[in-house]
C-alpha cells in the first residue's frame, strides 16, 4: 500500500488516450460491420469484444514482448528493484538478467511503467501474470476477434428483441468465463497477501487504474454471459417445437 501523489505526465496522458483510441476504433467498427437496425445488445457486444481483442493483442501483447525481450543485467542493478519471485527463482531460469518493462524505454515499456505505478507486478516479470497473459493474448484475443466475426456475419440479433445464435452464445460463454477467471487469479494472490504490490492509497491509481479499468473485465463479461444465457434458454423451446413438428410430419 502506498499513499504517494499521482504523477500525471505526458506518459500518463498518452497511455489514457491510447486506451480511449481503441474504444473509439471499436465503436467505429460497430458502425461499419453491423446494420443500422442492429439491437443495442448486439452493438454493445461487438464494441466490447472488439475493444477486448485490441487490448489483448496490442496492449497485453506488448506486455509479453517486454517481459521476454527487455532486461537489465543483474550485475548492473545489484539488487533488483522489482523482486517478484521467491529466492532462487528466476524468470526463464536466467540468473544474470532481470526482465520487464521497467527496464525499457520504448513507448510500450513506458505504457506499462505507467500502469505499474498502480500494480508493480506489471513492471517486472511476475510468473502468474505472465502465465495468464499468455492465455489472454494467444487465446482470448483471437476468440474475441472471432466473436466479432460472428456478430458481423449475422449471428447476433438485429431487432430490439432478437436472439443471438447458439454458436455465438457458446463462444461468448467460453471467453467471458476465461476473462472472469483470469481477473480473479490476477488479483486474488494480492488480496490474500495484503496487496503488497498494489498502490491502494492513491486515489487515481486505485479507482482509475485498478478499479475502473479492471472492472470493465467483470461487468461486460457478465453482460455477455447474461445475453448468452437468454439466447440459449430462449432458443431451446423453438428447437423443441421444430423437432416436434418434424415428428408430427413423419407420423402423418
Amino acid at each position: 500500500m502506498s499513499s504517494s501523489s499521482p504523477v500525471i505526465d505526458q506518459t500518463t496522458v498518452t497511455s489514457l488516450l491510447a486506451a480511449l483510441s481503441l474504444l473509439i476504433a471499436s465503436y467505429a467498427m460497430s458502425l461499419r460491420l453491423l446494420p443500422a437496425n442492429a439491437s443495442t445488445s448486439s452493438r454493445v457486444l461487438l464494441i466490447w469484444h472488439s475493444f477486448d481483442s485490441l487490448i489483448h493483442f496490442i496492449f497485453e501483447g506488448s506486455f509479453l514482448y517486454n517481459c521476454f525481450t527487455v532486461f537489465m543485467p543483474r550485475t548492473i542493478l545489484g539488487k533488483a528493484p522489482l523482486e517478484l519471485h521467491a529466492p532462487g527463482v528466476y524468470f526463464l531460469g536466467v540468473k544474470e538478467k532481470i526482465y520487464g518493462s521497467a527496464y525499457g524505454s520504448s513507448p510500450t515499456a513506458k505504457l506499462w511503467q505507467e500502469y505499474a505505478k498502480a500494480d508493480r507486478r506489471w513492471g517486472g516479470a511476475d510468473l502468474t501474470v505472465i502465465s495468464l497473459e499468455l492465455l489472454t493474448v494467444f487465446i482470448g484475443g483471437p476468440l474475441a476477434a472471432y466473436i466479432c466475426h460472428l456478430l458481423a456475419n449475422g449471428h447476433g440479433s438485429v431487432g430490439p428483441k432478437g436472439i443471438a445464435s447458439g454458436k455465438l452464445a457458446f463462444w461468448m460463454i467460453v471467453l467471458a468465463t476465461g476473462e472472469l477467471y483470469g481477473g480473479f487469479m490476477t488479483f486474488a494472490p494480492e488480496w490474500l497477501s495484503g496487496s503488497p504490490n498494489l498502490d491502494t492509497g492513491n486515489f487515481m491509481y486505485l479507482w482509475v487504474y485498478l478499479v475502473f479499468f479492471n472492472m470493465l473485465w467483470v461487468f461486460l463479461p457478465l453482460f455477455a454471459l447474461y445475453q448468452s444465457y437468454c439466447a440459449l434458454t430462449n432458443a431451446a423451446p423453438f428447437a423443441n417445437a421444430i423437432e416436434s413438428a418434424k415428428d408430427m410430419k413423419k407420423r402423418a
